[in-house]
């Protein structure tokens, strides 16, 4: 199947490839109840899969309700098995049954719904906090425009508030900022109440008491962090667990030639935030501060901070695998139960 989003392209094949029946569905509650019970007409136990996006898990579960076996394919490995000259809705739902009919759908893991309602929480919650930063920028680009100087570290504390109250800006720019204001304290409201459930829900999570341990993670990132991995046992080994964060550099090999490219972002960029907002305040510890401070020399001024925090970052991953895994909290090298950091 490959869902848009006003359609569902489909293509049935039976076991020797032959293509049963072609058609298209809406992708909604009625329309795949609809497509469940044509298709049933075949009378034989169906496969499907359908490529990972927005959408995509709506239609796995309302077609699995129906009793149907549904994958969710990994799109980017997808196009790496089966890359196309023509590419169209059609043609890239054969390829997906084709792959399903010879069992290679690269599927990805789903978490169960607790675990969905975990990342929704913690995602809208920094989505809140991306909104309100862009409104701090706004109401700071208005005074910089009128030439209005800014002599208080917070801006939006009780001394920034009086500051911005005696200011005389002409219209509509005092609106602007007066709506901004207005929209900056409804947002930390919001926020405070996310926050607030995220603490009462994370005091029976078992992974966070562990992660408050690690170097640079306070709540917040604690409860990101062990929703966005979901079931740690699902990784072999703490290489696993740094790879599906996406903060391993790309590689290019061919002969002799061996290439690092980029970073792969191939995993929830909601754990790479996390992780790097670790590095922030992981740098200056103890156990992290010295190996920082000699990636950032080796590499200069120009990017060395940068490849620094990264490297930072897998280091944390690696630490928290083996911490989640032994159900453990985090412990230097030199402890006497030392987890591997």
């Amino acid at each position: 199947m490959d869902l848009s989003r006003k359609r569902l392209d489909f293509c049935l094949l039976d076991e020797s490839g032959d293509r049963v029946e072609v058609g298209v569905a809406p992708p909604d509650a009625d329309g795949l109840r609809s497509l469940a019970r044509r298709l049933a007409l075949h009378g034989q136990p169906l496969r499907a899969a359908i490529e990972s996006m927005n959408g995509a898990r709506f239609v796995h579960d309302q077609l699995e309700l129906a009793g149907w076996q549904v994958e969710i394919a990994d799109a980017l490995k997808v196009k790496g098995l089966a890359p196309l000259a023509c590419k169209t809705d059609r043609i890239d739902a054969w390829v997906l049954a084709e792959l399903s009919r010879r069992d290679l759908v690269p599927a990805i893991w789903l978490p169960d719904p607790e675990v969905r309602a975990e990342r929704e929480r913690a995602r809208f919650r920094l989505h809140l906090v991306r909104h309100r930063s862009s409104l701090k920028q706004r109401v700071h680009a208005v005074l910089l425009a009128h030439g209005k100087p800014c002599p208080v570290s917070d801006l939006f504390g009780v001394t920034g508030r009086e500051l911005l109250q005696r200011l005389a800006l002409p219209e509509p720019w005092a609106g602007t900022v007066t709506a901004s204001l207005q929209l900056i304290d409804e947002l930390d409201q919001q926020i405070s109440g996310c926050e607030s459930e995220l603490r009462q829900l994370g005091a029976d999570h078992r992974y966070i008491p562990l992660l408050l341990t690690v170097p640079g993670i306070g709540w917040v990132l604690a409860y990101t962090i062990a929703a966005e991995i979901g079931d740690i046992d699902r990784f072999a080994a703490p290489r696993q667990l740094a790879g599906y964060t996406g903060l391993c550099p790309r590689v290019y090999q061919s002969g002799n030639s061996d290439r690092r490219g980029p970073l792969a972002k191939n995993g929830p960029r909601y754990l790479r935030w996390a992780l790097i907002e670790a590095t922030a305040h992981a740098c200056k510890h103890p156990l992290y501060r010295d190996r920082y401070q000699r990636t950032k020399a080796r590499l200069g001024k120009q990017r060395g901070a940068k490849v620094a925090q990264v490297d930072l970052a897998r280091k944390l991953a690696e630490a928290i695998w083996h911490m989640l895994t032994r159900n453990q909290p985090f412990a230097p090298a030199s402890a006497t139960s030392p987890l591997a950091a």
